[in-house]
């Protein structure tokens, strides 16, 4: 028997997962994305992945830069996860505009100075998974790297900070 798309999505709503802004800068603006299914995938080559909607705009723009930069939000950072979550939002630079940021020196995505870390990244693979497509990156730069910060995590519906405290539904 298939498993319900209700049931699936309320199974993997029960485990924590870091949350991830990605952001691609093309000719037009910078689009930018909250993505909660990250992860490693490689060390040698230094490799990540992040799931993507197949039908979204955030991956027809990084199939046709080819490159991006990925920021491991901190816990302050809920509003602007609720924020790149949200359908039909502005440019990533409109989002940012109190925020500090730079830029990747590879994929010229946006940086943010307060993130966890980042990483700067050159796609390597497009997979189709479903609805939605893997984006294999390949880490060709760490910008940002600050052990100290605690990450926003997702959990149950909710941004946390891993500790038990809940943020707003985002």
């Amino acid at each position: 028997m298939p498993v319900e798309g209700s049931e699936f999505a309320a199974a993997l709503r029960q485990y924590a997962a870091g949350v991830v802004l990605m952001c691609v800068r093309d000719d037009i603006d910078d689009v930018g994305t909250t993505v909660t299914s990250a992860m490693s995938v490689s060390a040698d080559p230094p490799l990540v992945a992040v799931a993507l909607t197949t039908d979204g705009y955030p991956h027809e723009v990084l199939d046709s830069v080819g490159a991006c930069a990925l920021n491991v939000l901190a816990v302050q950072h809920e509003i602007l996860a609720s924020r790149f979550a949200s359908a039909g939002r502005p440019g990533a630079r409109h989002l940012l505009e109190t925020v500090p940021w730079s830029r990747g020196e590879h994929s010229g995505g946006i940086v943010l100075d307060e993130a966890v870390t980042a990483l700067d990244c050159r796609l390597a693979q497009l997979v189709p998974a479903g609805d939605h497509t893997l984006a294999v990156l390949e880490v060709v730069g760490v910008p940002v790297l600050e052990e100290t910060r605690d990450p926003l995590l997702r959990l149950r519906g909710r941004w946390t900070d891993g500790q038990g405290r809940s943020f707003r539904r985002g």
